[in-house]
């Protein structure tokens, strides 16, 4: 999914969230969410997978080091 259609699908779900509706319809597709708090996940979704692909989806790397004291 491009970054333009995520903001899309946020926009319409945003929209459909302030109107107090819970079906939402993308590109012929439509969805309907059971409670707000499902709409309120995959808001929260959306929005961690534009941050990450507007940053190049960095990953965090842990590096260990050991040593005997010697």
């Amino acid at each position: 999914m491009t970054l333009e259609e995520m903001i899309a699908r946020r926009d319409a779900l945003l929209a459909a969230r302030f109107r107090g509706v819970r079906t939402v319809e993308v590109e012929g597709r439509r969805i309907t969410y059971a409670t707000d708090a499902e709409m309120a996940a995959a808001l929260a979704d959306l929005e961690r997978r534009i941050v990450e692909t507007k940053a190049g989806a960095r990953r965090r790397i842990v590096r260990t080091a050991a040593s005997k004291g010697l």
